[in-house]
């Protein structure tokens, strides 16, 4: 099992040390650096910033957000990063969220899966450099009765194909994620829950394409604390886990908010979201069950986390993509160091 980072959001008031622990991943041998967008920080330009200041880690957009960029676009962008980092670019990519696709990109919300299938599709086409023309019921390129022409790529990436992940959630899209892409970014990822809400699904779709889960990268992103206390450190992440079962979406339609159901937390998950739509933060980030967060993160001792990342690696996890924790930049590096310490420990270095 590889170890990846995730370095979240860009302009939060630590991008110095962001780039500090890039560069220690980078030098403890981690396999990937992740970095988000929402409505704030494009990945894009924070990956090259990544890449021109390290040597042998991969730079990986976590996600690039399908109504932020025409498909061409993103294989431009894919093509220029793969090649300005020398062939070390991993191309993620979700459809995003309601609010965030209508609010601030005027796109509609619709019809994620078949959307996300013609952009994937026209993505690969442009990246292989041949010249571009698609017929979809959300793309048709180029359009009909203009003046445009199929014209082709003129970069050349570094790799003739570039790694491709889907963020998955639902059942639907994780079968679909498997079936069209090279690797799932998995978020609130339960060992104990795997096979029920996520690989059943991504194994479906692999077996749709002709294929198995040999060779897709199954990668969560988990957050991660180093400490005695768990329950102290559990508290930490109350809130985050709040805001996505709670907020992050609507009352009908909250991904995180079903998947915390699919996990056995129903009751849990329903109020958690009635007291964060009320407003009451701080009542549901208390609402929220120990045993999820335990389940979703990485607390405790380098061996109590050594433990629970075999657990990882037994329930089909090849990258584990952390979060580390901390308040200063010196607890985040030693959480990032006690990461590689306890994947050597269970003996799943690579």
């Amino acid at each position: 099992m590889r170890l990846g980072i995730n370095l979240g959001y860009w302009g939060a008031g630590m991008d110095a040390d962001n780039l500090a622990v890039a560069r220690e991943a980078d030098r403890l041998g981690y396999s990937v650096c992740h970095a988000a967008e929402a409505y704030g920080s494009d990945a894009a330009t924070v990956l090259s910033w990544v890449a021109a200041q390290t040597e042998r880690i991969d730079i990986g957009s976590a996600i690039f957000q399908i109504p932020a960029r025409a498909p061409a676009m993103t294989a431009m962008t894919a093509a220029t990063l793969d090649s300005l980092s020398g062939g070390r670019f991993r191309l993620g990519l979700g459809v995003s969220g309601p609010q965030v696709s209508e609010g601030w990109y005027g796109v509609k919300f619709d019809k994620p899966l078949a959307r996300t299938r013609e952009y994937v599709e026209i993505v690969r086409r442009a990246m292989s450099r041949e010249r571009l023309s698609y017929e979809g019921d959300h793309w048709t390129l180029p359009l009909p009765d203009g003046p445009g022409k199929p014209i082709k790529l003129t970069v050349h990436p570094e790799r003739e194909e570039i790694p491709l992940y889907i963020a998955a959630i639902g059942p639907k899209n994780l079968q679909q994620t498997g079936e069209i892409a090279d690797g799932a970014l998995l978020i609130f990822f339960s060992p104990e829950h795997a096979e029920e809400t996520t690989l059943q699904h991504l194994r479906t779709g692999r077996e749709a394409a002709g294929r198995t889960l040999d060779g897709f990268d199954v990668c969560p992103t988990v957050p991660m604390a180093l400490g005695d206390d768990i329950d102290a450190l559990a508290d930490i992440f109350r809130p985050y886990t709040a805001l996505y079962v709670g907020g992050m979406g609507s009352r009908k339609q909250n991904f995180y908010n079903a998947l915390a159901k699919r996990m056995g937390y129903e009751k849990e998950a329903e109020e958690i979201q009635e007291k964060y739509l009320a407003r009451e933060k701080d009542a549901a980030a208390a609402a929220v069950p120990r045993q999820l967060i335990d389940s979703t993160t990485l607390l405790g001792s380098v061996e109590r986390i050594a433990d629970r990342m075999q657990a990882y690696a037994d329930a089909g996890v090849t990258t584990l993509s952390l979060t580390p924790a901390g308040f200063t930049l010196d607890e985040r590096l030693a959480a990032l160091r006690a990461g590689a310490e306890a994947v050597e420990r269970a003996g799943l270095a690579e």
